[in-house]
Formats: C-alpha cells, structure tokens, sequence
C-alpha cells in the first residue's frame, strides 16, 4: 500500500507497536524496516480510524526542517 501522490521516500509502511493515549493527543509508534516512527495525533483520530496495536498503517511524513547535530 502507498499514497501515489506522495514522494515514496516520505512513506513507511509498518505496524502500530505501542499507542500512548492522553485525554486530546495520543502518541503512536509504528514499527517499520527503518525503524520505529512516532507520530502524534488526536486520540479522537485513534478512535475514528480503529487504531490498535498491530493495526498495518503507512507512516506519511511532512518535515519543513530536519535538524542535525554532531555527536
């Protein structure tokens, strides 16, 4: 599954890992190849799209700014 109207390299596809759940924001880590992708979105989104771990869901990201620093 991919979105084709977005930049493939801004795709990952995995499964949801672990769902952090708060009163308005919730934090959901989807494991993929790459690694684990966390994104936060509303809880009242959780619920509407039936997320729960080991849902199959494609991590889409939109970065304005990357930022990196020498360790």
């Amino acid at each position: 599954m991919s979105i084709q109207a977005i930049n493939v390299r801004n795709q990952f596809r995995g499964k949801i890992k672990e769902i952090i759940e708060g009163p308005v924001v919730s934090e959901v880590d989807v494991e993929t190849p790459a690694g684990i992708v966390t994104s936060v979105i509303t809880t009242r989104s959780i619920r509407d799209l039936g997320l729960v771990i080991g849902t199959e869901v494609v991590a889409l990201v939109k970065a304005t700014e990357v930022s990196i620093a020498k360790l």
